[in-house]
This record gives structure tokens, C-alpha cells and sequence, in this order.
């Protein structure tokens, strides 16, 4: 086992350079496990300066995700960011799991809310006065301060914020418990994002704010997903996505070209890089940085 601690983030982003990144998510059975080597082996042809691997909700993925980022920095040499959520999570599970990434060399943690679980309300979900990310990222910082922090940032407004303006209070909270960088939800108009590093700056957030991009490989998917977060697609890119109509091929033409010209506009507007969700799937993300570098 590779021991060895990984370079925080906050480091990388001290190079003054845009850094690359890409999200895995924990499959659900050991086929999609293999299917996870494989792509994870695609995507170190990109040389990604960090990947992250995402975390169940109400840890519903606790072991699953735990596997996949040992595999991800000891098969593959990943500077690796494990997501963590304090939904349904006491403080001492949530302690023994830091310590447990910590001892393995990890040192960057996604440190998130979550989602809550289906069946389980609010009243249940949230144990030992964890309710917020903010208090999570405080909780790993008291238990190890040489964990780096990336928290989520929503340039339309969290779903459950009451306005965006108290949305930006809460994401305020987070930075100033100890968070180091922000990695925003997607988004399909670049106005939005620098709309929001505006407004953070604003309210002095400094630290980098970093683009999720989200290659569109789907209309119907897509859809789903926007409804989810709350991210409004441009009419211009549903045109061009009808227009594709049911050919796979020709909708993935259209959202690798869409998201290659945001990618371009957003380091050329001073975005300091950028996280794609890349779904478990290299070949978008391959195409996508093959276009940014010709």
C-alpha cells in the first residue's frame, strides 16, 4: 500500500496554472468495477493533476469508495480526493473514516452535505449537530489539519437554498471553517460562472473556484440532471441537441463541442482550470482534452 502522502490541492493550485481534473463514480458491481480500471487507465493519458471519487448518499457507498480511491493512487499514481458526506453519519463514523483516508496517505477531501437518502427525513438524517457541510469541513480540520478541503459551490443556487444570497452566506461559512478551494455544480453558460466568482468575491471567498464541466452524452440524461441541481440549459444547445435527434454519435458530437468551447472560454476568462464529470466514461473526457490542446 502506497503510504506516501499526496501533495494537497492547494499546493497545486500555488503553481499559477490551470489544473485538470476528473470525477469517478463508485460502480455498483465488480463489472462496472472493471470497467472503472479500464477507464481510469484512459485517463492517465491526461495527466489530470487530481481525480476525485464520489460518495453514496447517506454513505450508501462508504466501503465501495473507500476501495476505488486506494486502486485509483496505488494502481494508478492519482493525486486522489475522496468525497465525503455527513448525512447519516455520526461523528465518530465520520472521524473513523478521515483517520482511515489520512492513514492511507490520502490528504484531499471532498467534504459535502449530501444528499439525503430516499425514505429518510431531515429529522433523522443528520446526527451529533452535523447538518451542514460547514460543519463537516470544521469537524476534519480539528481532527487533521493537514487535510486540503474542496466544498461544493452552486452558481444557480443550491436547490434548497432559500435565496441565492443566503446560499453564497452558507458557502462563506464553509471556506471560513477551514475550506480551501470550491468545485461548482455544472453549468452550461459560462455567464453563470464568472456571474458567481463575482458575487464570492463579493463577499470575500478568495480561494479558487473551480468549473464542473459536464459533457452532455444525453438529452434525456441531461434533463434529468439539471432538474436535480437546479442548472438551466441554454435554448441554443437543446436546439442543437433535438437537432441531433436519436443518433448517439451526433448528440455526443454536439456536447463534446459545447463543452470544449465553455472549457476554452473559461481559462481564457481566468478560471483556475477545471473538474470533469466525466461519468466513469474516458472517452469524452479524452476527446475533450484532445480538442482543448489542437
Amino acid at each position: 500500500m502506497n503510504m506516501t502522502p499526496d501533495r494537497p490541492i492547494s499546493a497545486l493550485f500555488a503553481a499559477d496554472r490551470p489544473l485538470k481534473s476528473v470525477e469517478f463514480f463508485p460502480p455498483k458491481d465488480d463489472a462496472g468495477m472493471e470497467q472503472l480500471r479500464l477507464t481510469a487507465r484512459e485517463i492517465r493519458k491526461l495527466s489530470p493533476d487530481y481525480v476525485s471519487i464520489t460518495y453514496g448518499a447517506g454513505g450508501s457507498t462508504r466501503e465501495r469508495t473507500a476501495q476505488i480511491a486506494a486502486l485509483l493512487r496505488e494502481e494508478h499514481g492519482f493525486v486522489t480526493m475522496a468525497h465525503l458526506t455527513c448525512v447519516n453519519h455520526t461523528q465518530a463514523e465520520l472521524e473513523q473514516i478521515a483517520s482511515a483516508h489520512h492513514a492511507s496517505g490520502i490528504r484531499n477531501i471532498m467534504a459535502l452535505r449530501g444528499d439525503l437518502p430516499k425514505g429518510l427525513d431531515a429529522a433523522t438524517a443528520f446526527k451529533d449537530g452535523l447538518r451542514y457541510g460547514s460543519d463537516l469541513v470544521a469537524l476534519l480540520k480539528r481532527r487533521h489539519a493537514d487535510f486540503c478541503l474542496g466544498v461544493g459551490g452552486y452558481p444557480e443556487k443550491h436547490p434548497e437554498a432559500a435565496s441565492a444570497s443566503t446560499d453564497l452566506d452558507n458557502l462563506k461559512r464553509k471556506v471560513d471553517a477551514g475550506a480551501d478551494f470550491i468545485v461548482t455544480q455544472l453549468f452550461f453558460d459560462n455567464a453563470v460562472y464568472f456571474r458567481f466568482v463575482d458575487a464570492c468575491r463579493a463577499r470575500g471567498i478568495t480561494v479558487p473556484i473551480v468549473p464542473g464541466i459536464m459533457p452532455v452524452l444525453s438529452l434525456k440524461q441531461i434533463r434529468r440532471f439539471t432538474e436535480m441541481c437546479g442548472a438551466t440549459l441554454p435554448l441554443a444547445l437543446v436546439r442543437r441537441l433535438e437537432a441531433a435527434g436519436d443518433s448517439a454519435d451526433a448528440v455526443e458530437f454536439v456536447g463534446l463541442e459545447w463543452a470544449v468551447a465553455q472549457m476554452r472560454a473559461l481559462l481564457a476568462g481566468g478560471a483556475p482550470g477545471y473538474h470533469l464529470y466525466a461519468l466513469n466514461r474516458a472517452k469524452s473526457a479524452l476527446a475533450l482534452v484532445a480538442a482543448l490542446a489542437a
